[in-house]
């Protein structure tokens, strides 16, 4: 008992000595530096492997496990979380987010945080408009740190889906309709802001709208840089505004931001253009590479919907415009896509990007959600880091789960450390 007691404590993070005294030393734990609260310090960071002087089998790191680097941030390792009335964060996100953070996560993504209030997917969704959102977030990001974590935020405009009921709201009402109710938009009596009694009826927005949105991508980012984000992300996917605005499917424009491919990428260039010029720190945009439409193009050459040799064109132009990383995902534009769903079914998309586009990083994201699964998508090249969004709901502890069955000893937090003993046991 007494030898497992002492490999426990071995590998725990420092404590601070007192001197020495009549009586024994006393102990103390190590706060985080720069915190308002107190955090104990965990050295290395939770979720790092240990050296392979201590754990043999560490030697030969799976990828999964390696750290990544974008610009000055460094991810300790390539498991990466995908991610409020009037839009502010509650303590409810500080303990869902924070605890991605205390289970060794590489990255956390707070995700489709709107830069207009109109902006919102649901009237819940949290925003970052106002200066007054800056404390909440401030407060979740801090933490994160605290836990050795890099952690961003997925700026986002929902365009002609916004205002919608939250999935499982909108199967309760459903439910006690006794049918499938009709409309998925919240009425004025549920928080929203709908266009009309079933489903909002898109406008064009006005050349000025468009420019009066962009700046409020990049008001967004000033209150940003307060908060001290490691990252931002800019949701281009899933038929919010942006994709609306690149697939031919939903762009019915006839100005210049319609027509021509090129016209139709403007908005998403401009947006990532005006980002870049006011942020320095690493720029990700997630995409959608197919509508999962039956063509990408007709016989005669036209484009008419959204696909795969599109959605590489326009990563090669984001990438020229300062964007770090495409995070690929695909569909929610197109009422009748065919999706093939399959374990990694989006995969192949990214590696597509990849090989065709070597230095610019890509994400993947979609069905992944065993550990040799993922090693193998890093292995074969076909992505630089993978996105969990449904698996680490599932498994908050994916990534230590992840570690054990790749046979990695990495470091959970000192408070877990007991739950973690055959990862933590050397192996020769």
């Amino acid at each position: 008992m007494a030898s497992r007691i002492l490999q426990f404590f071995r590998f725990s993070s420092p404590a601070i000595k007192d001197a020495p005294s009549a009586s024994a030393p006393v102990f103390r734990n190590v706060p985080v530096p720069g915190v308002d609260e107190y955090y104990p310090l965990n050295d290395p960071p939770i979720g790092t492997p240990y050296s392979s002087e201590d754990f043999p089998q560490n030697k030969h790191l799976p990828k999964l496990f390696t750290p990544y680097s974008i610009r000055d941030v460094e991810f300790k390792n390539r498991i990466w979380v995908y991610s409020a009335v009037d839009g502010h964060m509650t303590d409810w996100h500080l303990v869902h987010l924070g605890g991605f953070a205390t289970r060794g996560a590489g990255a956390i993504i707070l995700e489709a945080t709107a830069v207009t209030p109109e902006g919102r997917i649901t009237p819940e969704c949290t925003g970052i408009w106002s200066d007054t959102h800056i404390a909440p977030m401030k407060r979740v990001v801090d933490f994160a740190h605290g836990q050795g974590t890099a952690i961003g935020i997925q700026l986002a405009h929902a365009g002609r889906k916004a205002s919608t009921l939250a999935p499982w709201v909108q199967a309760r009402r459903e439910h006690a309709a006794g049918q499938g109710a009709e409309s998925v938009v919240a009425r004025e009596v549920e928080g929203g802001w709908p266009a009309n009694d079933n489903y909002p009826t898109p406008k064009p927005l006005s050349v000025e709208g468009i420019k009066e949105i962009v700046q409020a991508y990049v008001d967004a980012v000033e209150r940003c840089k307060k908060i001290g984000f490691d990252f931002i992300e800019i949701h281009g996917a899933h038929g919010y505004l942006i994709h609306s605005f690149y697939s031919p499917i939903s762009n019915k424009r006839t100005d210049e931001y319609g027509g021509s491919l090129s016209n139709r990428l403007r908005l998403a260039l401009e947006i990532a253009r005006a980002i870049r010029k006011v942020w320095d720190k690493p720029l990700f945009f997630r995409l959608s590479a197919t509508d999962w439409a039956k063509e990408e193009k007709n016989a005669s050459g036209e484009w008419v919907s959204w696909g795969i040799e599109q959605t590489i064109e326009l990563s090669k132009l984001l990438s020229e415009e300062g964007v770090d990383l495409v995070d690929v995902s695909s569909g929610g534009n197109y009422v009748g896509q065919q999706i093939a769903v399959g374990p990694g079914y989006q995969v192949p998309f990214a590696k597509q990007i990849k090989e065709s586009l070597p230095n610019l990083s890509v994400a993947s994201v979609g069905l992944i959600t065993d550990p040799r699964q993922s090693e193998e998508i890093l292995a074969s090249g076909s992505a630089d880091v993978l996105l969990y969004a449904r698996e680490l709901l599932r498994h908050v502890d994916f990534p230590l789960f992840a570690a054990q069955e790749l046979g990695v000893a990495v470091k959970p937090a000192d408070q877990y450390e007991r739950a973690w003993g055959r990862m933590l046991t050397p192996q020769k």
